[in-house]
């Protein structure tokens, strides 16, 4: 479907809507495709190529709202499903605060080109995508002879969506995605240690080498034969850039208006206080070209803002939607974050290791939990014990636990390597005197 047919195809849909009754309503066309392959032990163990439609609708009658989806969108049968949404919104409890943004939110220009879409998409043939995954399987399983398992996978996908308000706004994206990888098992015994290394990008010529993305996969698999508890106590706890994102989670959910109107945030209150150590600040950009996270306006058509969430450690802002934002009576800002940039530290990751007397180096989080409302988290971790600057040994089965609130307060340092395959541009984190429960 052409930008043009969605474009008759939304205003059908508003036409029909108002029609039956509806005050406001907001909707989205999308289409999206691609191509998921996973190759296994030498052998293609999935190749599937998926394409789809549909369209979401919010809709509004005296301030009831309901949304809906379809991936129906033959004219006759919308006719139907929309006189229905629109009865069915009419016997709902109205809502004061429910209503489209002002239109004042919304972006006054939307020619800003992020450089999410690669135009060469489409001349990409499944014998190269097969060709690129079994780079990396290859890479991987070459690496040792206690490598027992590698699945390598490779996903693509092409999005193009079109959002339209009753109100007055309107704006198309268009994006592409790659992502390539490998998981591998390794044998220690009566162990089966493993690990992962994924990449994506939004152009495929800006992945990086395939073999050393599976040479990562393995050796970080292999680093873990041996692995065992070490004995409690307090350690320095400096966490791999690729894994620090369960601990990022564990920051970000609080900052929301609906956790805050909720109840339901440990920051709440907590405006322009400081929250974690001076060595955090995050700024919260759109804008990057190319980035995961990019974006003129957000999924309720409010104009996306570079801003400063932490400054220093100090909370500067909560994401505020259109409708929170009315009922705590805040400035609306968005109600959720894109691209986050870390300021950095100088040092190396392996200067930072070097910097350790007694530390363990956390490659990954395994299960656990964290509380919004409280703080409070408990996480089971594997990594590497580090003693006077050396990796002495593989850990697992141990478990950190704590308040979040003490916890960011004791970091320390952060390094210079910004994870780059995310929209979470995260370096690797020292936090100090964390207490580590093992034998």
């Amino acid at each position: 479907m052409t930008i043009q047919e969605k474009e008759a195809l939304a205003q059908f849909i508003i036409d029909q809507a108002k029609k039956h009754g509806a005050d406001e309503i907001a909707l989205s066309l999308a289409n999206d495709r691609g191509v998921e392959i996973q190759f296994r032990d030498g052998e293609i163990e999935q190749l599937h190529e998926a394409q789809q439609s549909g369209l979401a609708m919010q809709i509004y009658v005296n301030h009831k709202y309901s949304s809906h989806s379809t991936n129906d969108l033959d004219r006759k049968s919308l006719e139907r499903f929309i006189e229905q949404a629109v009865l069915s919104t009419k016997y709902l409890t109205p809502d004061k605060y429910r209503s489209l943004p002002d239109p004042k939110l919304y972006p006054k220009d939307l020619n800003r080109n992020l450089q999410l879409f690669d135009r060469s998409f489409d001349k990409i043939e499944t014998s190269k995508r097969l060709e690129m995954v079994q780079q990396v399987y290859e890479a991987a399983k070459n690496q040792s002879d206690k490598i027992i398992s590698v699945a390598a996978g490779y996903s693509d996908g092409i999005m193009n969506s079109l959002r339209v308000h009753s109100n007055g706004f309107s704006g198309i994206k268009e994006s592409t995605i790659y992502t390539i990888g490998a998981e591998v098992t390794v044998r220690d015994g009566n162990a089966r240690p493993e690990d992962w290394y994924y990449v994506q990008s939004r152009f495929i010529n800006d992945l990086p080498d395939l073999k050393q993305i599976g040479i990562k996969a393995a050796q970080g698999a292999l680093g873990k034969i041996g692995q065992k508890k070490v004995k409690s106590g307090a350690y320095s706890m400096l966490v791999e850039n690729r894994a620090a994102g369960r601990l990022i989670s564990m920051l970000l959910s609080p900052l929301s208006a609906a956790a805050i109107q909720q109840k339901s945030s440990y920051l709440e209150g907590m405006l322009n206080q400081q929250i974690a150590s001076e060595k955090l600040t995050i700024v919260d950009d759109p804008f990057i070209p190319k980035g995961f996270s990019s974006r003129l306006y957000d999924g309720r058509g409010i104009a996306a803002k570079k801003r400063t969430i932490i400054e220093k450690g100090i909370l500067k802002t909560y994401y505020v939607d259109d409708y929170y934002g009315r009922k705590l009576g805040m400035e609306i800002n968005g109600g959720s974050s894109s691209n986050l940039i870390f300021e950095t530290g100088e040092k190396s990751f392996d200067e930072m290791i070097k910097s350790l007397n007694k530390g363990i180096w956390i490659t990954g989080f395994n299960g656990g939990n964290s509380n919004s409302t409280t703080g409070d988290f408990s996480f089971g971790i594997s990594g590497f014990l580090i003693e006077n600057g050396e990796v002495v040994q593989p850990v697992n089965e141990m478990n950190i636990s704590g308040n979040a609130k003490d916890l960011w307060k004791k970091l320390a340092e952060l390094g210079n390597d910004s994870y780059k395959w995310s929209s979470r541009h995260v370096p690797s984190l020292l936090f100090e005197d964390i207490v580590f429960s093992g034998m």
